[in-house]
């Protein structure tokens, strides 16, 4: 049987925490800044969790099962 791939793009984007959740940063922080507020940037830069919705996806393509 062949050596399952992870998705190479997503390795990239999402990391696990301690207790096996995934981390995720927010879209819209990479360009185009001039015209976001200055709270809007500073709430973007936080990092959070793959909505629980999404986990099976994300987890999928990490080869996490």
């Amino acid at each position: 049987m062949p050596k399952v791939k992870t998705n190479s793009g997503a390795k990239k984007r999402f990391t696990l925490t301690g207790t096996g959740k995934i981390k995720r940063h927010h879209a819209y922080h990479s360009h185009i800044l001039t015209k976001k507020t200055k709270k809007q940037k500073r709430n973007l830069d936080h990092v959070d969790l793959v909505d629980r919705t999404n986990v099976r996806q994300v987890r999928e393509l990490l080869n996490l099962r």
